[in-house]
């Protein structure tokens, strides 16, 4: 008999101290700060712990809700499910959804880090609109899926779950993981776009996007409209000369009249779908043809979508979009938020 309470002794001792090791793996450190007095030390929580953590989704990401203006917090990996559902059609090809997942992971977790809130309201990390990235909760996807909901939502859930934990690096940091609708077969240089050279956004061949529904678009102004929205006058049927072309095949300059206008300024003061566009004049009436949907610089969504039906994975897809990048941890990034938190 003393045998067997020696046993339940060491094994009730030996349990207890497996019990302590988590409280003991969190004890505040005591170091001497340079006074000689104790102070306590920023503890370094093992990488069990934070896994668990990130796993129970502890990050949350406040999202400024337009409809309601009121913020609402959502677990980190349950705003990407909501970004994915609302920026990709959920009849893409998983590959192509996983690529999404981890372009909208990216662009939050630099987002987190970085904290720059401008035009936000205090509290807000992200807006739900195309100022961030558009987002829907759940209650608002059932509202527009109706029937179709669980298949859909069944599949991004599982793109986002097959690439939780992961994002986009250049050099060791996550990168501006831009994307668009639809190119016009290439991707758009950065710079020829927007202000800065960004080194992984870098032109790139897209002939699937060729299949998008979206590919070509039209639109029709009158001669009045098309004078008053770019501050010119056409005074014959040469509508405009194109000065040069970016290495995207898009504008970069353009004359009208007297004036010369970069592709994005006629773009967006004509709302066209892309800066790739062609012209001609009938009667009143100017009918503007564009090739391609969305700014141009980053992921295609219907090449990525092109892409996977090929056969290529998730990993290709971003490696094409983006270049010299590396797929890493979110880990490392999430911890410098939540200790700055």
């Amino acid at each position: 008999m003393k045998d067997w309470k020696s046993i339940v002794a060491v094994l009730t001792a030996v349990s207890l101290f497996i019990l302590l090791i988590p409280t003991l793996l969190v004890l505040p450190t005591l170091v001497n700060d340079e006074n000689g007095e104790l102070v306590e030390e920023s503890q370094q929580l093992e990488e069990s712990e934070w896994t668990a953590l990130l796993n129970d989704q502890a990050v949350e990401v406040a999202v400024y809700r337009t409809g309601s203006e009121e913020i609402e917090k959502f677990p980190l990996e349950q705003y990407i499910v909501g970004v994915v559902a609302a920026e990709m059609p959920a009849e893409f090809e998983l590959e192509a959804l996983k690529a999404q997942s981890l372009a909208a992971r990216t662009y939050v977790v630099r987002q987190l880090n970085q904290g720059n809130t401008e035009g936000l309201p205090e509290g807000a990390v992200v807006s739900d609109s195309v100022s961030h990235q558009v987002f829907k909760s759940e209650a608002e996807l059932k509202k527009s899926w109706g029937t179709e909901f669980d298949a859909k939502i069944n599949k991004i859930r599982q793109a986002v779950a097959e690439t939780a934990g992961q994002v986009i690096t250049y050099e060791g940091k996550p990168i501006d993981a831009s994307f668009f609708s639809t190119s016009n077969g290439y991707t758009e240089n950065s710079e020829d776009y927007w202000e800065n050279e960004i080194p992984y956004l870098r032109s790139v061949e897209s002939p699937w996007d060729k299949e998008s529904p979206k590919f070509t678009q039209e639109k029709t102004l009158t001669v009045e409209e098309f004078e008053a929205k770019l501050g010119v006058k056409i005074t014959n049927k040469d509508i405009g000369k194109v000065l040069s072309r970016t290495e995207g095949e898009r504008i970069e300059q353009i004359k009208i009249g007297e004036k010369v206008l970069t592709g994005r300024e006629v773009r967006e003061k004509l709302d066209l779908a892309s800066s790739d566009f062609t012209w001609v004049l009938r009667g009143d009436e100017i009918i503007v043809t564009t090739e391609g949907y969305g700014h141009g610089v980053g992921m295609s969504q219907y090449g990525a979508n092109g892409m996977a039906k090929d056969g290529k994975t998730y990993q290709d897809i971003v490696s094409h979009y983006y270049q010299d990048v590396t797929i890493s941890e979110a880990e490392p990034f999430l911890k410098q938020y939540m200790v700055k938190k």
